[in-house]
């Protein structure tokens, strides 16, 4: 610690003796840093104020029926980015600085100035308050540079929602092309398996068990109806084959020969045109009719044929036998029998023909269901999507509009741009301050550096220390009256010559400070 303390008393028995050169320098620094202070040309300020108001009557009236972004998160990222390249290139247009470039590097070093100097902040415990601020040496163009950033603040985030929803409305318009084709598409699958199964799914909307069931109830019913009629026209055949025929007079020649066979085609006739009237000509029924009329008249016709013929000799005429009234009837009677049961066999088959067919369906009825199921489930699923897609264009058109009357997001300009009538920088006081306080420094380093570089030796001590030989002995300075005259002199004159140096930086400093009040 001793030997720390001695080399600091070293050092400043060194600057206290060269104190002038550092005097010197102390001068020299502090009338440059003097004029230095005084080059700074003044900075002025321009500042705006602008309120954005995000809480409109229309956000809880239109609430579920348009989208209404995050605005506060969009302002909050409008501000952070509101500084950017591009907008300060746009500011820079604006402003007509961009006349005074000359080349890329002063126009990349403007955009940097630029970025730096512009600010814009929140208000304390208002984070919707926003005020914009620059700096710039002529008053005019500090206000005309806020005036512009308040511009672009304001377009931009108007601008930048209307964008977003124009984005949003191209995006759900080609989606809803994509699913109107696809829902196209599923309704034309679903159109063409109808009809192709529509004989099997029951166009009618009763389920197929219930149509058999139905279909089987009549086919029991007609088979019923078939065995009754089958035996009516078995007894009438047991009752012709067994009647003792009556022999009559001939009663003529041509068609009174057969007139049974007559009667016999005269009904079913007759009930072959009440057939047409409730039927198609594909009907059983009328088939089957049309069949007997046929087999009646080709009887008939045999009939004719072999009683034209002469009797055998000794034989009885036929047609006597033939007019045995009983007899007419008889076969009149199985002639319609026969016909009624050729009706009731081809209704029949018919009706089993079509349980076949539905029972045939019933077995193919589950894979038909999975398929329409699924089917209706892509239909289903695609109409889900284009109406959600209809809805949500919608919804982006009323968001688009409200957007459109500003009434979102509503940016009020509380104080308009306003450049101050006094230079805000630079602080010339506190600056002088600092270059008088360099000026010390840099007299007391001077002299630091000139002592260092002619070194001399205060005491015994440090002539020892640096000549690394022993000194026997030393030569003390008489200090006499003259000699002692001219040290106060030259240390009055030092202390005058710094006192000079301290009275000028604080007289300097006082007008200073009155010069920037009284503006």
């Amino acid at each position: 610690m001793d030997e720390v303390l001695a080399q600091l008393t070293s050092y400043l028995r060194d600057i206290w003796r060269r104190r002038w050169i550092g005097l010197g320098v102390a001068w020299l620094a502090a009338l440059i840093g003097a004029a230095v202070v005084m080059s700074i040309p003044d900075r002025y300020e321009a500042s705006a104020r602008v309120f954005v108001d995000t809480q409109s009557l229309l956000k809880p009236l239109l609430s579920g029926l348009a989208v209404q972004p995050d605005i506060d998160q969009q302002l909050a990222i409008l501000s952070r980015t509101l500084v950017s390249r591009p907008n300060v290139e746009r500011l820079i247009r604006m402003t007509d600085m961009d006349l005074r470039l000359n080349s890329t590097t002063q126009k990349e070093e403007m955009i940097e100035r630029l970025q730096r100097t512009l600010k814009i902040s929140t208000a304390v415990g208002r984070d919707n308050l926003y005020t914009i601020s620059y700096q710039d040496p002529s008053p005019d163009q500090a206000k005309r540079v806020v005036q512009s950033l308040l511009s672009i603040f304001v377009e931009s985030g108007l601008g930048g929602k209307r964008k977003d929803a124009d984005a949003a409305r191209r995006f759900i318009e080609e989606q809803i092309k994509h699913y109107e084709k696809r829902l196209e598409d599923a309704e034309n699958r679903l159109k063409e398996f109808r009809l192709r199964n529509m004989q099997l799914l029951g166009p009618d909307g009763r389920g197929t068990f219930d149509r058999m069931s139905a279909l089987s109830e009549s086919l029991n019913a007609a088979k019923l109806e078939l065995r009754a009629a089958e035996e009516s026209r078995d007894t009438l055949k047991r009752e012709l084959e067994g009647e003792t025929p009556i022999f009559l007079p001939d009663a003529g020649t041509g068609s009174s020969l057969v007139p049974e066979l007559d009667s016999r085609i005269d009904a079913q006739k007759k009930n072959l045109d009440e057939l047409l009237r409730r039927y198609t000509d594909q009907h059983p029924d009328i088939i089957g009719t049309r069949r007997v009329i046929e087999q009646l008249e080709e009887e008939r016709k045999k009939e004719i044929a072999a009683r034209v013929k002469p009797s055998a000799p000794g034989g009885t005429p036929r047609t006597s036998a033939m007019a045995n009234p009983v007899i007419q009837q008889l076969r009149f009677a199985l002639a319609e029998a026969e016909a009624n049961v050729g009706s009731l066999r081809a209704r029949t088959n018919e009706l089993e023909a079509r349980y076949a067919q539905l029972r045939a369906a019933a077995q193919m009825r589950p894979e038909l269901e999975v398929e329409l199921a699924q089917l209706n489930r892509d239909y289903d699923v695609q109409k889900r999507q284009y109406e959600s897609l209809v809805t949500r264009r919608e919804s982006a058109a009323i968001s688009g509009e409200m957007d459109a009357t500003g009434s979102v997001a509503d940016f009020r300009v509380i104080d308009p741009p306003i450049a101050s009538q006094k230079p805000v920088a630079p602080n010339r006081v506190l600056l002088s301050l600092v270059a008088f306080v360099f000026a010390l420094g840099a007299g007391v380093v001077a002299s630091f550096i000139v002592s260092q570089i002619f070194p001399t030796l205060h005491d015994v001590a440090a002539l020892q220390s640096v000549s690394q030989r022993p000194v026997l002995g030393a030569v003390t300075l008489l200090m006499t009256d003259a000699r002692a005259r001219t040290r106060r002199r030259k240390d009055l004159a030092f202390a005058g010559a710094l006192g000079g140096l301290f009275v000028v930086y604080g007289a300097a400093i006082l007008l200073l400070t009155t010069a920037s009040r009284s503006i």
